[in-house]
């Protein structure tokens, strides 16, 4: 089978900018849907592209840095779990779509797109059944999809290590159902999905400071990732240590409930960066940043919600 078939039919048309369209994360109890748009111009076709569900971890991680390094353009959409609850997962699938092809720099004639039906306006475009088996392009879009979600679990995993995203990456397999009995859902499950309706924890779920403090934690760490951030270290020696575009981040997280206050377990002191910070600086690669920025965050958890205020300090150079 010859997996350029579309594409060489619709460059034949006249068709010049043919973007292939997939997504990865409809079926997930936790963790956002990711859509991808790639217009692989007339780049080399690379060995081994194929579905990505067909295509091993390791093999897929190795497909996307070539991928990436070969098309002419790519757009990535990311719909997260709290608007997949408020619209339902078939439409955050089309939102997804429609933000990817937002962020491609080239407008594109034809889209190419996985499924049989898509609701995008204002483009032609063709619906495949099993397209990522039988489009170059699409296939290429669904091995960037599924990496991207992917890189993002393995994040939420550090910040909720119980329920072992880093495995799964939220599919309901046998341990990731039984870590939800046990521990009630967390921030990034989908609260419409069953059973996740059934195991909501509550402000009164959390019964001490510290599992308190910890779940503030993990609400800001999990805001962190969503922006692209890496988690460095969580709930450790400071309570959120992260890195985005070559700045190092220390987060102080603090805690109102009421007229109640539980504070930071590290507070932070950023005056000439105080000697626990250097000495954790010492033990990181300092190739992957070149400044470092400190957060005071304060948290108020409501009962409809919570509210996140920031203060940053400076930034500092390493």
């Amino acid at each position: 089978m010859d997996i350029l078939k579309y594409e060489k039919l619709f460059t034949s048309k006249g068709y010049r900018n043919i973007v292939g369209i997939d997504e990865a994360g409809r079926g997930p109890l936790a963790g956002p849907v990711v859509a991808v748009a790639i217009n692989c111009g007339t780049s080399n076709l690379i060995e081994g592209v194929k579905d990505s569900k067909k295509i091993s971890e390791k093999k897929r991680s190795l497909l996307y840095d070539k991928i990436l390094k070969s098309v002419v353009d790519v757009g990535i959409g990311i719909v997260h779990e709290n608007e997949i609850d408020s619209i339902n997962i078939l439409q955050a699938t089309y939102v997804a779509m429609r933000k990817a092809i937002k962020n491609l720099k080239i407008k594109p004639d034809l889209l190419l797109i996985d499924g049989n039906r898509a609701d995008i306006k204002d483009f032609k475009q063709k619906n495949i059944i099993k397209g990522d088996s039988l489009s170059y392009s699409i296939a290429c879009a669904s091995i960037i999809a599924k990496v991207t979600r992917d890189k993002m679990m393995v994040e939420y995993s550090k910040v909720f290590p119980v329920y072992n995203f880093d495995k799964h990456k939220g599919y309901g397999t046998k341990f990731h159902l039984k870590a939800i009995y046990d521990n009630n859902a967390c921030p990034i499950h989908r609260k419409s999905f069953k059973p996740i309706s059934k195991y909501l924890p509550t402000l009164k779920s959390f019964k001490d400071d510290k599992k308190i403090r910890l779940l503030s934690c993990q609400i800001v760490a999990e805001k962190m990732i969503k922006k692209n951030a890496t988690i460095i270290s969580f709930n450790e020696d400071f309570d959120i240590v992260s890195i985005k575009e070559n700045i190092l981040s220390f987060s102080s997280v603090n805690v109102k409930i009421g007229n109640k206050t539980i504070n930071s377990k590290i507070p932070l002191n950023i005056v000439n960066l105080d000697n626990s910070i250097k000495n954790f600086i010492l033990n990181l690669n300092s190739e992957s940043f070149n400044k470092v920025r400190i957060y005071n965050i304060v948290l108020e958890l409501k009962k409809d919600g919570h509210i996140i205020n920031v203060k940053k300090d400076n930034l500092y150079d390493v």
